[in-house]
């Protein structure tokens, strides 16, 4: 009979022990930008706290299927990039768009000029021309064009583009100016027209343009640049009668998103645009901008507008730290409370407390992950790329994008912005279902996704000043992991 050895019976123990724990452990890769200096740094050693909170994900609870997150080639964008040398231009598109880069997969430009062009132009400028046959996208064909090209070619996945309009030339307006007023009745069909004119003209160029959204802020801009206005009712009229049936009876298949201004007034316009049938058979969603707040994401607009138009996209198609100044190579800064918008100078005195001082990181991150979290399926950022000055703009809007140049220099800085946005559209893909999660700290934001390769995508965001433990886990698997104080966190769990 064998003897008992108790030096094989621990170790023979310890092995079983240490292979439950290895497969209860859920295999994970982190990553983190913080104000501590990390950009996108990747995190593999974690302190354990045994008062850790715990994000359950629940992947059996599914929400809408995700577009894609990205920027806008603007011509100032477009504009810089060409100052550039080449090679520092090259650096910034792959940057965007190459494979270990941001991957950027949804997109805006715009057409006719906006106020991040460099002058006022329109692509029908012949007065009375009611066929555009003079049509040109001419303008665009030294910067634009070539900027979405080169995109193209950087990116494996491709990416889809919205274009949207500032305004019809003058000349089809009431007030025959390039701000305000309104698209004259005479000329609906025209203007109509000139949508499917742009569709075939950029297809001419090898670009597809995936969708349109009707007019930039149909509100207006209280005249400031480029703008038109519409009602809801003029917009869906327009939809029904003018610029659906046209696209229709041309062969263009594009998508035609309405509003695309602040949410504050999202209800309003749902309510119009999909009243029935016939007002919602053209509109294939809804465009929104974050500018009304510069902390809350209006939830309850957003869930109402889903729920009126529950098979519609949703998607955010504007967003910037408007009204400032880019600081230069100062990281600092945009992970502070300094930065301010038009409303800390502007709002109305009832509107002021949703204007206060920032930070453009923490306003980033909340954006994003409250949107996804209330059913928005795409994120677009504003220009891609501005200069030390925060344009060129012809009317001195200066604005803050996540890559600023001084083109005199031929130099670059990637702002924490770039790294921000990079933590979702690198990692959630266009296809990625949100799913569900429990979190027991309230002071941690998260949002989850399922993308089609099985892998799932979770940000977490931390805007405290000591650094937060919590335990992730999925089904009876867990990993404990530590986010840094100031802080954003993509935590990728591979598909099996």
């Amino acid at each position: 009979m064998r003897k008992f050895n108790r030096f094989n019976f621990i170790l023979i123990l310890t092995l079983i022990l240490s292979a439950c724990t290895v497969e209860n452990t859920l295999k994970v890769e982190v990553f983190e930008t913080s104000a501590n200096g990390n950009k996108l740094q990747s995190i593999s050693e974690f302190s354990n706290n045994e008062e850790a909170a715990v994000i359950r994900l629940l992947p059996e609870e599914k929400f809408q299927t995700i577009t894609g997150f990205g920027g806008s080639f603007t011509e100032a964008s477009a504009y810089l990039l060409n100052e550039l040398g080449p090679e520092n231009r090259k650096k910034i598109i792959d940057a965007y768009f190459g494979e270990e880069g941001a991957r950027y997969s949804l997109t805006r430009t715009h057409m006719n000029s906006c106020d991040f062009s460099l002058s006022n132009y329109s692509y029908a400028d012949v007065e009375g021309d009611i066929e555009l046959e003079h049509f040109s996208i001419a303008e665009d064909k030294n910067d634009i064009i070539p900027f979405i090209k080169d995109a193209m070619q950087s990116s494996k996945d491709g990416f889809k583009i919205l274009a949207s309009p500032w305004t019809a030339p003058p000349w089809m307006k009431d007030n025959k100016d390039w701000r305000g007023g309104k698209l004259l009745p005479e000329y609906n069909d025209t203007w109509a027209l000139f949508f499917s004119k742009y569709l075939e003209a950029y297809k001419a160029e090898g670009i597809d343009i995936w969708g349109f959204t009707v007019e930039n802020e149909p509100l207006g801009n209280d005249n400031n640049w480029e703008s038109m206005h519409y009602s809801p009712a003029e917009m869906t009229a327009f939809v029904k009668d003018y610029l659906g049936p046209r696209l229709e009876k041309d062969g263009h298949e594009v998508k035609i998103l309405g509003y695309d201004q602040n949410r504050e007034h999202l209800d309003e316009w749902v309510d119009e645009m999909f009243q029935n049938e016939a007002t919602s058979k053209y509109f294939d969603g809804t465009a929104i901008h974050w500018y009304a707040s510069t902390y809350e994401v209006f939830p309850e607009a957003l869930q109402y507008a889903h729920n009126k138009a529950p098979n519609k996209y949703l998607i955010q198609s504007e967003a910037c730290v408007d009204a400032e100044v880019p600081k230069w190579k100062d990281d600092a800064w945009y992970w502070s409370k300094e930065a301010t918008d038009w409303g800390w100078d502007w709002a109305p005195e009832q509107d002021k407390h949703l204007h206060p001082k920032y930070s453009p990181v923490y306003r980033y991150a909340r954006d994003i992950i409250g949107c996804m979290n209330n059913w928005v399926d795409g994120w677009i950022d504003w220009n891609m790329v501005l200069d030390t000055q925060g344009g060129p703009n012809w009317f001195k809007n200066w604005c803050v994008a996540p890559v600023i140049v001084d083109p005199a220099k031929d130099e670059v800085y990637f702002t924490p912005i770039y790294y921000t946005l990079t933590h979702f559209s690198k990692y959630i893909r266009p296809g990625a279902v949100r799913i569900g999660f429990n979190n027991t700290d309230e002071d941690l934001m998260v949002t989850a996704a399922k993308n089609t390769d099985g892998s799932i995508a979770v940000v977490v965001l931390n805007q405290g000043t000591n650094p937060k433990n919590f335990n992730l886990s999925l089904a009876e698997n867990s990993v404990a992991i530590q986010i840094s104080a100031q802080a954003i966190q993509t935590i990728v769990i591979p598909g099996s």
